[in-house]
């Protein structure tokens, strides 16, 4: 598994040291790619080097005398490894008061229970040593100077997508011209069958808690277009944002399949963020049942569901010995429908788990 971070990156130390606890000092846009393998004696952190070595460009086509970046041979290894296995692909955004090993672990168990290929974005939310509303302060400042950082990351996903997509349609379109040389009726209708199951992998992208709130920050600013349809799926989980006119900016995510956005009105974790800032705090979107006018979103209401409780984190220990908790996030993290089997509240706009 990967990690892409706008985190200071010590390539001198070992383990999940290597990670810091501010911005790059390059600036809080600058990104590193670390690798994450697990083994028998533990948990191996690679720091991914910057630029490809002569072999690597080579392998790639690329020319010789010109910089290029391991980004796009890691793209590469991580789609064929989802196509071979037949896996989706996840983009996943931590929240609040997150240290990076803790978000690798969580990353690997979203792999391992909902069988899905995890490239993980992890930005500076560590609260900057403060404790409480301090905390919480700093982290909400972190996630607002991160939001290039992942704009930037949204976008080369795009972009490597888009070109190994490419790619593969090119060998299909050569082929075809082999095959039906002669007989371009056939020839076409074979080649719009064959493009249509060239890409079997689905990409979706999951944001935790503040999380959301950091993708919020980017919707808003002029840095996000919004014209691409990179993902299928959108699941916006125990959203850490204002529910008032959330509408505004949630009405402006790009996606193929659904957006979802999870609630818990029992939420202990942010009943407690909206007491941290007072009256300034207003209701946050991932608790608040009520007051759901995104004309685009599909809202799920996890509060009385079996096993919930006050959980902050209801994809992941005990909500999951609820089936249908986690056959919802199972469909929805792959791309998939998740709400057919669902109860489904008009006069809230509110499917229930």
């Amino acid at each position: 598994m990967y990690i892409v971070t706008n985190r200071e990156i010590y390539e001198n130390r070992r383990g999940f040291k290597v990670f810091g606890k501010q911005p790059n000092s390059l600036g809080p846009h600058e990104l590193r790619l670390v690798e994450i393998t697990e083994t028998r004696s533990g948990t191996r952190v690679r720091v991914v080097a910057d630029k490809l070595t002569p072999e690597e460009k080579k392998k790639l086509n690329l020319p010789a005398g010109k910089d290029a970046y391991s980004a796009e041979l890691i793209a590469r290894r991580i789609f064929n490894r989802a196509r071979r296995s037949k896996k989706n692909l996840l983009l996943f955004v931590h929240g609040f008061n997150n240290n990076v090993e803790s978000v690798v672990e969580r990353a690997l168990r979203l792999q391992k229970r909902f069988d899905v290929e995890v490239l993980a974005f992890s930005w500076p939310a560590n609260g900057g040593g403060a404790h409480g509303a301090l905390s919480y302060k700093s982290d909400k400042k972190d996630a607002r100077a991160s939001i290039g950082a992942l704009d930037r990351v949204l976008e080369k996903i795009g972009e490597y997508l888009h070109r190994l997509q490419e790619e593969e349609a090119q060998k299909v379109r050569d082929s075809a011209a082999k095959r039906f040389e002669g007989d371009a009726e056939t020839r076409d209708e074979f080649l719009a069958k064959a493009l249509a199951k060239q890409c079997p992998v689905r990409v979706s992208l999951m944001l935790h808690s503040m999380g959301n709130y950091l993708f919020k920050q980017l919707l808003k600013s002029s840095l996000y277009v919004g014209d691409e349809l990179l993902f299928d799926n959108v699941v916006m989980v125990a959203a850490d944002a204002n529910n008032e006119n959330h509408q505004s900016w949630v009405d402006r995510i790009q996606f193929r399949n659904r957006l979802y956005i999870t609630i818990n009105e029992n939420d202990s974790a942010l009943k407690l963020s909206r007491a941290k800032l007072g009256s300034q705090q207003l209701a946050r979107l991932g608790h608040f049942p009520y007051r759901l006018h995104s004309d685009h979103a599909v809202y799920v209401d996890f509060s009385n569901a079996r096993s919930v409780g006050d959980s902050h984190a209801y994809f992941e220990g005990s909500p999951l010995r609820n089936a249908a908790v986690k056959k919802f996030f199972r469909q929805a993290l792959n791309g998939e429908v998740a709400e057919k089997e669902l109860e489904y509240d008009v006069s809230r706009n509110l499917h229930a788990i």
